[in-house]
Order: C-alpha cells, then structure tokens, then sequence
C-alpha cells in the first residue's frame, strides 16, 4: 500500500530530525492514564519508529510493571509477557524482538502502540497485520499510540475491523480522543 510505504518514509525523516524524542517522549509518563502498579503493555522500537524506551524506564521507576508483546499465532491477538531481570528479549516472529513463550504472560492495563501515522480522531495507520487491533478490541484497556508529532494526517483510511486509538503520545504531550 502506497500509504504506508510513504508514511513509513516520513516517519524515518522525522526520527532522523528528532535525536531527542525519547527524552522529551520520557517527560510525559504522569500523564498517562495509569493506576499505581499498573502493567503497561510497551514494545521495542524498529528503526525509525518512536523509542519508548525512556519512556517505559520512567513508567517501571513509578512502580508499574512493563510487558512487551508477543506474536503467539497469526491472526490472534498479541500476548504480553513480563521479561525476569536478567532475561532479554529475542528475536521472534516477523524477525520482531519479543520475550520468549516461557516469560510470565501478564495482562496489561494500558497499551504502547506503534504507529506509522495516525489522524485527529484516533485513527492509526498499522503495518497491516491487525495484531493491534486484535489486541485493542480482546483487552478493552486504553491504547495510546506513540508517535512523532509530524506523523499525524488529515484522515486516514478506516475499515470495520480498524480500532480507534484512546490517546496519542508525541513529544508534545498526550493528546487524547473522544
């Protein structure tokens, strides 16, 4: 799709033209809607995606646990593990960095989702394999995206399966959707 090969670009421009978004990403976890305590569903970032590696530090310095997803099959949703100290991630399906099957599996109570673009009433552009928004749609629990703020767009395509997004965090803020 042609969309998402140009949004993919853009989102790598401004990864380029942004050195500090982790940081200023990082600036914001109050802002979450989080309970004490609570598991936050995070992910480790492809190149040239938005990094909430400082992000998700600052949420576990708060007390709340961070799970990273897992690809369990293919058309289901994404399961989500806890990774024990000492442990790392590895590479797994679709050659992603994921825990491994044998890492306690958690339920997070609140979503990091990737992004290639996203528009102003939650909508987000994915990569097309509908991992997301199976998991948005089984869990029920807020799901904010991450992203640079240039990767919004004036609207984006949405199809009866497409799962609107709770919020969106760039290095502006959170910004959230009705």
């Amino acid at each position: 799709m042609e969309l998402r090969k140009d949004a993919r670009q853009m989102r790598h421009r401004l990864a380029f033209a942004m050195p500090g978004f982790a940081q200023a990403l990082a600036a914001f976890a109050d802002m979450l809607p989080l309970a004490p305590g609570s598991v936050v569903g995070g992910y480790h970032a492809l190149a040239g995606e938005a990094d909430p590696k400082l992000l998700l530090e600052a949420l576990a310095a708060r007390g709340h646990t961070i799970a990273y997803p897992r690809v369990a099959a293919r058309n289901h949703a994404l399961d989500f593990h806890r990774v024990p100290k000492g442990d790392a991630l590895r590479r797994g399906a679709y050659g992603l960095l994921e825990p491994a099957a044998h890492f306690p599996k958690v339920t997070p109570g609140l979503l990091l989702v990737p992004l290639l673009a996203y528009d102003a009433a939650g909508h987000r552009l994915g990569y097309g394999g509908g991992f997301y928004d199976r998991t948005i749609a089984a869990l029920k629990v807020p799901a904010i995206g991450v992203a640079f703020s240039g990767q919004e767009m004036i609207s984006l395509p949405v199809e009866a399966h497409d799962m609107a997004l709770t919020g969106i965090l760039t290095e502006h803020g959170l910004k959230r959707f009705s």
